[in-house]
């Protein structure tokens, strides 16, 4: 047996072991939403443009139990899905989690499982207009190989969301796994004891140990469950990655970098935006290097979640105010609350429109007919730069007019 499939092997004896994620089975379809895995709001996300159809072909690499796979066919309800796993215990739950929910019931269209290795998606017949790969490549032996893997299956015009591990903000975590490994010796690849005496690690801790804090502060509450605390603590195989490492990866798979999924993180100003003098030598910085100097400067983050793209990608940012005028606005699919002035956004934050947001975002609910900006305007008072703003703070998605 080669290291790689060795790698693999004990990958997959550890999610035999403790399946993953650990969330509950519901009879309920799952409640609210991620846009990252809505068609729509991340298609708009990346391109600026509502997607011209809803018939597309998505892949959930690496779905664990299911969660993501969950959503992915109940916010996606025309999409043929296909989801695929090297645990095939983890893919029996993620089945009898997307038939309890009654998502596949409701579906229009195929919904498919493969107990398959991310490298081995290959062999799936086709292309995928959206591949969705959270928390899987940084577990791979050869994380390149994989990538790669899903870029051969992604259509030209296609997105890939991926979820992949930052160093910085799992310094603890990554000591403690080492920790672990040393106390554990000859019993390394024992899953269940390696449970046993991490916990027994942090009951033994003192309070002012800077590992215990962390877990207390961070992690603690989804760490009860033993298959949260082995993923995190004993799990075999792990790559951190830094902004370096991280687009050495990107660049392997021969994909456009379209963007991080939380933008508002990756802005200087934030954190030295106070001096003039920081922000002027700062102009001169690569966008990796602009990247990478934030994330030295809060070096919080436990992840990087991004979207790539296979060209040809159509970009539109609406700043010419003709065409934004001609557009046909739609509400973003994913928010809560309203219709109301006050509701919940994509990434579940309050928002409060103004009367004439609220007038217009009200005209955009009842578009049955597909009125460009320019008509929705005779019965409200917003002008096109008030459009802009919804659009850009992803309330409304909007297509250009054929």
């Amino acid at each position: 047996m080669s290291d790689s499939q060795a790698i693999n092997q004990a990958v997959a004896n550890l999610y035999n072991t403790y399946p993953f994620p650990p969330d509950p089975l519901s009879d309920l379809e799952p409640p609210g939403y991620n846009w990252r895995w809505c068609w729509t709001s991340a298609y708009s996300f990346c391109t600026g443009i509502k997607p011209t159809t809803q018939d597309i072909r998505i892949l959930d690499a690496g779905c664990g139990t299911g969660s993501g796979t969950d959503y992915l066919i109940h916010l996606n309800p025309q999409a043929e899905v296909t989801a695929i796993d090297l645990s095939a215990k983890a893919l029996e739950v993620a089945k009898e989690r997307c038939q309890r929910s009654g998502v596949i019931a409701k579906h229009a269209k195929p919904v498919k499982f493969f107990n398959l290795k991310l490298e081995e998606a290959t062999q799936l017949a086709g292309e995928f207009d959206f591949i969705n790969c959270v928390g899987v490549l940084h577990h791979l032996p050869e994380p390149e190989r994989g990538i790669q893997a899903l870029a051969e299956k992604l259509k030209p015009g296609g997105i890939l969301h991926i979820f992949v591990y930052a160093e910085l903000g799992r310094w603890e975590i990554s000591l403690m796994q080492k920790a672990i490994a040393l106390l554990q010796q000859d019993k390394r690849g024992d899953y269940r004891d390696g449970v046993k005496v991490g916990r027994e690690i942090f009951a033994n801790l003192p309070e002012n140990n800077r590992i215990l804090q962390q877990e207390k502060k961070l992690w603690s509450l989804e760490n009860h469950r033993d298959e949260s605390f082995a993923d995190m603590y004993v799990h075999p195989q792990e790559i951190d990655y830094n902004i370096e490492t991280l687009f050495n990866l990107i660049e392997a798979s021969g994909l456009d970098f379209v963007g991080f999924s939380n933008p508002q993180y990756w802005q200087l100003d934030r954190l030295i935006g106070k001096s003039p003098e920081l922000m002027s030598r700062a102009e001169n910085l690569s966008d990796r290097q602009l990247y990478r100097l934030i994330e030295l400067l809060d070096p919080n983050l436990t992840h990087y979640e991004f979207f790539l793209a296979k060209p040809p990608l159509p970009r539109e940012d609406w700043t010419n105010d003709g065409v934004l005028s001609q557009a046909i606005p739609e509400l973003n699919p994913c928010m809560q609350g309203f219709p109301a002035q006050n509701f919940l956004n994509f990434e579940y934050q309050m928002v409060r429109l103004s009367d004439g947001e609220y007038e217009f975002m009200l005209a955009c609910e009842k578009n049955e007919v597909k009125a460009c900006v320019e008509d929705i305007f005779s019965s409200c008072q917003l002008d096109l730069a008030g459009v802009r703003s919804l659009w850009e703070r992803q309330l409304i998605v909007l297509s250009p007019q054929i």
